[in-house]
């Protein structure tokens, strides 16, 4: 007989990783943390947290980049 995992919240997920909750929501949109939506919530699965941890969160989006000066640069 096997045992289902159970789901989590971002409370469960940030005291398993030892950070903010803030830090939970953050990785969510800028590094691709995976997270369910059930309705308004997130929940998480700790085998896949786990993984993308173990990965060094290779799904990581780029930071959006900056304006950049032209200065210098002839128009």
């Amino acid at each position: 007989m096997s045992v289902e995992e159970r789901w989590v919240g971002v409370d469960g997920v940030a005291q398993h990783l030892g950070v903010a909750k803030d830090s939970v929501y953050r990785w969510i949109d800028e590094r691709g943390l995976p997270a369910h939506r059930v309705g308004r919530l997130f929940r998480f699965k700790l085998s896949e947290v786990d993984a993308w941890v173990r990965q060094g969160n290779q799904g990581a989006r780029p930071a959006p980049k900056t304006a950049r000066s032209r200065r210098g640069s002839r128009e």
